[in-house]
């Protein structure tokens, strides 16, 4: 009976031994999480690979969509702006499929440890679209696991989605796909068209195409009615909408601007300026 009774005792001393050394790492663990700084999931990093560490620079400051521009040679996805910057050693894996794929395997799954939300990696065909597109799809297969894929009338989420953006011969084949592992980036001439939100589930167009406001002065309200409408029309679809072309140099312009699109619950913002928008939305969130 008294070893039965001294069995008991150690067996309650034990479990709160074992109960005080795992309360401290477990809150350590909770501490860690709540001060790993947020994803800005609505920041957008225009001409991506013209940074000095393409994607990494990007994911330092915390962005939640990287732009590569892509050529077709030969059988080679190559990442630049324009032709004669082309570069063998900078393909679109090197520069971005390797380096997600090995992140989101460190990071158990995520982009970003911690955070269960996908980046967004806008791939902006610069050759004939749909050849570009057809090789972009054979190089996505390779890496299944890693990126949104629609697959017979259902998307199934990743870590990472692919949009396809530029040329726009690119739908074609796109579109006859059962299965893929790419999305098609439209313009406002698709919104509230036939497409559903599960090919196209972004909305891109040049803001100096729709709007006169640069950010100087007061924001008409005739345009601002009409950004919030389209806002609210995409997002009742299922899309996202994003414009390029907004003033970008740093300064109350950019600032008013910026504004306005996260009033409006726009969901990219459109930047060269890392820094700059990474210190302009978490100063948002703050206010």
């Amino acid at each position: 009976m008294a070893l039965t009774t001294r069995r008991r005792a150690l067996t309650t001393l034990g479990a709160a031994l074992a109960g005080s050394v795992a309360l401290p790492a477990t809150q350590a663990l909770a501490r860690e999480h709540e001060h790993r700084p947020r994803p800005l999931w609505r920041a957008h990093a225009h001409n991506d690979y013209e940074h000095p560490r393409p994607l990494l620079d990007a994911l330092d400051h915390r962005f939640g969509s990287v732009e590569a521009d892509i050529f077709l040679v030969g059988d080679q996805l190559l990442v630049a702006h324009d032709p004669e910057d082309l570069d063998p050693s900078r393909t679109l894996e090197s520069l971005y499929l390797d380096p997600l794929a090995a992140r989101v395997r460190a990071n158990r799954g995520s982009v970003y440890r911690g955070h269960r939300g996908s980046l967004q990696l806008l791939v902006d065909i610069k050759t004939e679209g749909s050849s570009t597109y057809l090789e972009l799809d054979r190089r996505l297969r390779r890496y299944r696991h890693l990126f949104t894929t629609f697959a017979h009338g259902r998307v199934l989420p990743g870590p990472v989605t692919a949009v396809v953006s530029g040329n726009r011969a690119a739908r074609v084949p796109m579109e006859a796909q059962r299965v893929r592992r790419a999305f098609y980036d439209g313009r406002l001439a698709d919104l509230g068209g036939p497409a559903r939100s599960s090919f196209i589930p972004l909305i891109s167009d040049n803001w100096t195409l729709h709007f006169t406001w640069r950010g100087v002065g007061t924001f008409p309200d005739a345009e601002r009615r009409k950004l919030r409408d389209i806002v609210s029309t995409a997002h009742a679809r299922g899309q996202k909408v994003r414009f390029w072309a907004t003033p970008d140099l740093p300064g109350p312009a950019r600032d008013a601007l910026w504004g306005e699109l996260v009033a409006a619950d726009v969901d990219f913002l459109n930047t060269d300026d890392l820094a700059g928008l990474e210190s302009f939305l978490d100063a948002y969130r703050r206010a």
